[in-house]
């Protein structure tokens, strides 16, 4: 049932993919399943979801340990980014990722409440620390904005690229040099100096 409501969640989306469609491919004959073992297609989605970040949490936790109180930008979204890109590696994992695209706005950044999928999680702590580095350079709207832009941002990355691993769509970076560059863009993304506010003298 997972598999069934992850390779449909990816393709039709969270909001157009049709229960009865989740049951039949999933070879189950009651269409009231997904609401038998999920209590409804929500929870569906929440268990996908759930799966994918225990999932990546074996990474997560090692790399969030790893990093030393005075990790700089970069090195805090490597350890962000990284384990998600590892989820371009199977077809779960893809399906996962053209998912997620669809949740980028609910991960809590700009209101500063953790949604109940990401509470208690390396992602979370590696998330506050991200915040607290940006927060060093920046005033606290103008980084929980970036912040907020760059999960947009790394999301539709890797939804793009795992619809083009899917559909063996031509690719101008392999792998790792993909990885970087996205760790290297969203970097300067965050890192850059805040912009001028109207009426300031920028001289």
């Amino acid at each position: 049932m997972l598999r069934a409501g992850e390779h449909l969640l990816a393709r039709k989306g969270i909001d157009g993919a049709l229960t009865r469609d989740i049951v039949t491919m999933a070879g189950q004959a009651n269409d009231s399943a997904v609401h038998y073992h999920f209590g409804s297609r929500r929870g569906l989605l929440g268990a996908i979801v759930d799966r994918h970040i225990r999932r990546m949490e074996e990474q997560r936790k090692p790399a969030l340990a790893a990093l030393t109180a005075d990790a700089d930008l970069g090195a805090v979204l490597a350890a962000v980014v990284e384990p998600m890109t590892a989820e371009l590696t199977d077809q779960s994992g893809r399906d996962f990722l053209r998912i997620v695209v669809q949740l980028a706005g609910q991960a809590g950044v700009r209101t500063g409440e953790v949604p109940h999928p990401l509470a208690g999680t390396a992602l979370a702590e590696q998330l506050a620390l991200l915040h607290r580095r940006s927060t060093e350079h920046l005033a606290e709207p103008i980084a929980r904005e970036r912040i907020a832009i760059a999960i947009v941002m790394l999301t539709a990355a890797l939804a793009d690229r795992a619809r083009h691993v899917d559909e063996r769509l031509p690719m101008l970076l392999e792998h790792d040099a993909f990885v970087a560059n996205l760790v290297t863009m969203l970097t300067a993304a965050l890192a850059a100096p805040e912009p001028a506010r109207p009426g300031r003298d920028t001289v």
